[in-house]
């Protein structure tokens, strides 16, 4: 895979502001190879389009690659005539080499890209990259294939594109329905992070770029979009098809082994809303449960065993008593260390007296149920009191886990934490705080450490200051008198600075091709 310098994590997703000092908040590339009869009429609808239904500057790049015939002359002259047009010329084929290069150069915060034919309808545009402006999604794609587009091609192409996708799913478990649409946007701070780890740069190129995203937990968002298929492309589909299946092989081959770091693409702490403490909604639910039934499976077998030991020298009553009473011990002692993470031996007295409140109320349901079976036969078979028992401790079970969750070991959040430092006397850490509370920044009454004047050596940055009396000092500093603490005042909000108007434009001129 690539080795390219790694950027580090991505930041938390913010809405644009309103206005962008100075650059534009859209740059949407057409990659062109031997384009130059549709290059001029696809980049002037282009930008007659943006210019009348977008709300934002923006731009249109053409990234040239490595043409042979007049297609940089045609690039050159949109961009001379047209203010928003820019070219770029690489002299090395393939679509996504000249994504790659041109977004990662782009200092526009929302990058695209559409085919130079524009088969996807242009009023999908706004949709695709208004959930990346507004922070809400990281990439966007428009899909040929989810409910409510509307497509216009050739049986071959549908059967292929559907076939692709179903491969899609079931090897590499991808959940965007199309890969392969040319009409995708991505956020520049998710491809700063991405795009160094997308090896590809040819036609598999957005395949790779969505399956990275999806498996680091990246919001993907989709839209429906109108398609026309231009009888004229010169994509070679058998050769594409194979390249792509070879990229399919790459990528997973790469998934599986771990060779990618996706956990560095994740999104910090608190961006996503799962991260967050609520009032009144519980956490770690599915790991409890889990947990619980790893306990449940293990001890519902060791009483099974203890039942069948107890019944060869006792009746059915008393064995169903002594297995429940060793299993319900051992499984309360592992349920409140494995699954509720109680540490330390406060409270296992009571925790024990109400897991044998919790053991009568299973043994009262066991114990009707083989009440239930001797009424009804005599003389039951050994395999059905089993299978009576298994039923009667299914029941049990959630009744259990119900009672050690709310009851037993319930999630007291912030008085568990108190509780525990008055136990042991120390002062809270951060392992005993609540989930998702972190140390305050230091506000503006709070000056911050600096360096000594005695001291040889400053502090590098990153590293704690903990500044003291040096040894060249004379004589020892006096101690400070405690200050009564001032209300502490946040600071002012910083005034958005005023941008400048865009030009307004000449009524008397289509600004198709003139500047």
């Amino acid at each position: 895979m690539r080795t390219d310098p790694y950027p580090g994590t991505l930041p938390a997703r913010e809405h644009l502001p309103a206005a962008w000092a100075g650059t534009p908040v859209l740059d949407v590339v057409v990659p062109v190879f031997n384009e130059e009869k549709d290059l001029r009429p696809c980049v002037r609808r282009l930008h007659e389009h943006l210019t009348r239904t977008f709300p934002y500057a923006f731009r249109i790049t053409i990234a040239d690659n490595a043409s042979t015939d007049g297609t940089p002359l045609v690039a050159a002259d949109l961009a001379r005539r047209i203010e928003e047009v820019r070219s770029v010329r690489l002299e090395r084929k393939g679509r996504g080499r000249a994504l790659r290069t041109v977004w990662s150069a782009s200092d526009a915060p929302v990058l695209a890209y559409m085919d130079v034919d524009l088969s996807t309808d242009l009023n999908a545009l706004l949709p695709l990259v208004a959930p990346l402006i507004s922070g809400h999604s990281d990439l966007a794609v428009g899909s040929r294939l989810s409910r409510g587009s509307r497509v216009v091609r050739g049986a071959r192409r549908e059967f292929i594109s559907r076939g692709y996708n179903l491969i899609l799913r079931g090897s590499l478990q991808a959940r965007f329905s199309d890969a392969q649409c040319g009409f995708k946007a991505i956020r520049r701070d998710v491809a700063q992070v991405l795009l160094p780890l997308v090896e590809d740069g040819g036609w598999f190129f957005d395949t790779e770029l969505l399956v990275l995203a999806e498996r680091a937990g990246l919001r993907i968002h989709e839209v429906p979009v109108d398609w026309v298929d231009d009888p004229d492309s010169t994509v070679h589909i058998v050769r594409t098809a194979m390249e792509d299946l070879k990229g399919v092989w790459r990528v997973g081959r790469a998934l599986a082994t771990g060779a990618l770091p996706l956990d560095r693409l994740t999104r910090p702490f608190g961006d996503d809303p799962r991260d967050r403490d609520l009032a009144d909604v519980p956490r770690g639910l599915a790991r409890q449960l889990v947990g619980f039934c790893a306990v449940g499976a293990v001890s519902t077998v060791c009483y099974l065993l203890l039942y069948s030991a107890f019944r060869a020298v006792t009746g059915p009553q008393p064995a169903n008593g002594l297995a429940l009473l060793v299993s319900a011990v051992a499984n309360t002692t592992a349920n409140r260390r494995l699954t509720f993470r109680v540490r330390g031996r406060g409270g296992m007295v009571r925790h024990q007296t109400q897991g044998l409140v919790v053991l009568a109320i299973g043994l009262a349901l066991t114990s009707g149920s083989l009440a239930a079976l001797n009424l009804a036969s005599s003389d039951p078979a050994h395999s059905t009191e089993l299978a009576v028992l298994v039923a009667a401790n299914l029941a049990a079970t959630v009744l259990r886990f119900l009672l050690f969750r709310a009851w037993v070991f319930p999630d007291r959040g912030p008085a568990r934490a108190a509780d525990t430092v008055s136990r042991t006397g120390g002062t809270p850490s951060r392992a005993t705080s609540v989930r998702g509370a972190t140390a305050p920044a230091p506000g503006p009454s709070t000056p911050a450490p600096g360096p000594s004047p005695a001291s040889p050596t400053a502090p590098s940055p990153g590293e704690a200051a903990f500044w003291t009396t040096s040894e060249a000092d004379p004589a020892p500093r006096a101690p400070r008198t405690p200050q009564p603490e001032k209300p502490v005042t946040p600071p002012p909000a910083p005034a958005r600075p005023q941008l400048p108007a865009r030009p307004a434009r000449q009524p008397d001129h289509d600004p198709r091709t003139t500047r």
